[in-house]
């Protein structure tokens, strides 16, 4: 079999590599994660200009059907373009629409959906946030209580979602509503298109450990949504729902931030013991984080792969989520270890290394094993899906 990337692929690489060098400011320190772009408003402003600029690229829309804004590219281009993002801490990407929500309409949505909100995500133009998680439903998502009750030609929605990432600055939200309690739970929900201008919505930012405020509860009081926006069938939104959760496990430029945060902390141990001098402990332990990065990254374009045959990649999504995810907290922990008492300083001091990203990831990756799906609950579905083992 051949690993290597054909000349077009490369070729594509550098493009948006290039891209990137130039359009980035100098000595760009950029975020850890999407969640420090949504949060700060000096990266926030710039990821919009970013968007649109990615946007004229094309490159939000990368797979996408050409009469919804795409270029009809392969999976292989979407994951190179995501793994240089992530390597570059670039912003300008909208997770929740881009990655997340379009794959979704593409596959389950109406027309008029796709024709409507799918040319906004690809040119960078809006923003959306994933209103799934509530108070007493996270890991078992089965069970949200808010419910989305018949209305004439519509829906009243009415309940609490909490873990919004950028519900604050968000244009819209794609929510998990349900629409019959007489079912088993799985099968009576429905999945929600909401503009967040509707009344009756009220969001509330919440601080995190980082002190960022990335976050939010999101409160829906009676809120009035229209037929159309329903996806797919009603009480047929758990389908749609796992389609969406398949996409954000497959964290293709959680592979480059893991591969930049790394090579940063290579470096900065030549420089603090001398090319030739690093102690074999590090350097072992560098050694071991390299393998597991490189196996992190044959997960994901094996993941890609997948996707790009139209073959299913829940489980594989989970083991790549799971690994990657760990993989990150592990290289944080090597990091503040490798930096000692100057791992703790905030930003702004002279004396910090590596402009504080060290502290930034190390705080942020413990949020990693748990959003979308904690480590059990990909254990779990690598366990009964991969494996076949019987339910727990």
């Amino acid at each position: 079999m051949d690993f290597r990337f054909s000349q077009e692929e490369e070729a594509f690489r550098q493009e948006v590599r290039g891209f990137l060098e130039k359009e980035l400011p100098p000595n760009w320190v950029g975020p850890t994660t999407s969640w420090e772009q949504d949060a700060i408003d000096e990266l926030w402003e710039f990821s919009q200009v970013m968007a649109r600029k990615l946007g004229e690229k094309g490159w939000l829309s990368i797979t996408w059907p050409k009469e919804y804004g795409g270029l009809a590219g392969s999976y292989v281009q979407q994951a190179i373009f995501s793994e240089e993002i992530g390597y570059h801490r670039a912003v300008g990407i909208d997770p929740a629409g881009v990655r997340f929500l379009a794959p979704a309409l593409i596959a389950f949505g109406s027309e008029e959906q796709k024709r409507r909100h799918l040319k906004p995500i690809a040119a960078g133009e809006v923003t959306w946030c994933e209103c799934f998680s509530e108070p007493e439903a996270g890991s078992d998502l089965a069970s949200v209580q808010t419910r989305a009750l018949p209305d004439g030609n519509g829906f009243i929605i009415s309940g609490q979602k909490v873990w919004s990432s950028a519900a604050h600055r968000s244009d819209w939200c794609f929510l998990l509503a349900r629409t019959n309690d007489k079912v088993p739970k799985h099968k009576g929900l429905s999945f929600f298109l909401v503009d967040m201008k509707t009344p009756g919505i009220t969001v509330r930012p919440l601080l995190n450990i980082a002190g960022l405020y990335s976050f939010a509860e999101v409160f829906f009081d009676e809120v009035k949504v229209p037929r159309e926006n329903l996806v797919g069938e009603e009480n047929k939104g758990w389908y749609v729902t796992m389609s969406v959760l398949s996409f954000e496990r497959a964290f293709i430029d959680h592979v480059g931030i893991a591969r930049r945060m790394l090579d940063d902390l290579s470096k900065y141990a030549k420089e603090l013991y001398g090319n030739n001098k690093v102690p074999d402990i590090i350097r072992q332990r560098l050694a071991e984080l390299k393998v597991e990065a490189e196996v992190a990254r044959l997960f994901a374009y094996r993941v890609v792969l997948m996707q790009q045959r139209g073959v299913s990649t829940g489980t594989e999504s989970a083991m790549l989520r799971m690994f990657l995810t760990e993989l990150r907290q592990r290289i944080a922990n090597t990091g503040m270890e490798l930096l000692g008492v100057y791992g703790q300083l905030g930003e702004g001091s002279k004396w910090i290394p590596l402009a504080g990203m060290t502290e930034r990831h190390y705080l942020i990756s413990f949020a990693l094993t748990i959003a979308a799906g904690t480590s059990e609950i990909q254990r779990n579905i690598i366990a009964t899906r991969g494996l076949g083992l019987p339910s727990g």
